[in-house]
């Protein structure tokens, strides 16, 4: 093999484990107590952020916060760490990121203070982003 081929063929692999860890690392990153996405189950009536169940695979791989916490026996999501430096925020989904969704498309009336109303099978929530 060529030497001019050999460094090429290494820069690439270079370049390409280097792209690998920008994508993985940022989720591995974090800081300072844990932030949760927390559910309670809210009174029937009254507005709320619908997430349709027909919607297949798509809902639960965009909100999967919300999923985790309806799943769990204390309402409380997977825990999130925010970076030190803003950078895991940018390449990682979060809590927040689901919180503001839900709070951008809720109808009038379904937020309230710093928690945000949705239904889901039926079943209203009222979805909060806690510290402990």
């Amino acid at each position: 093999m060529r030497s001019v081929t050999r460094k090429f063929l290494v820069g690439l692999l270079l370049v390409v484990v280097a792209l690998l860890a920008l994508g993985a690392l940022p989720s591995y990153l974090g800081a300072g107590d844990p932030y949760y996405l927390t559910v309670s189950p809210a009174a029937a009536d009254g507005p709320a952020y619908t997430l349709n169940a027909s919607e297949g695979g798509i809902a639960e791989r965009r909100f999967q916060y919300f999923f985790a916490a309806v799943g769990s026996s204390d309402g409380r999501s997977d825990p999130y760490q925010r970076g030190r430096f803003g950078i895991k925020e940018e390449f990682t989904h979060s809590p927040f990121d689901e919180f503001a969704t839900f709070r951008e498309f809720a109808p009038e009336g379904a937020v309230d203070g710093d928690a945000v109303f949705v239904r889901y099978n039926d079943t209203r929530y009222r979805v909060t982003v806690e510290q402990p």
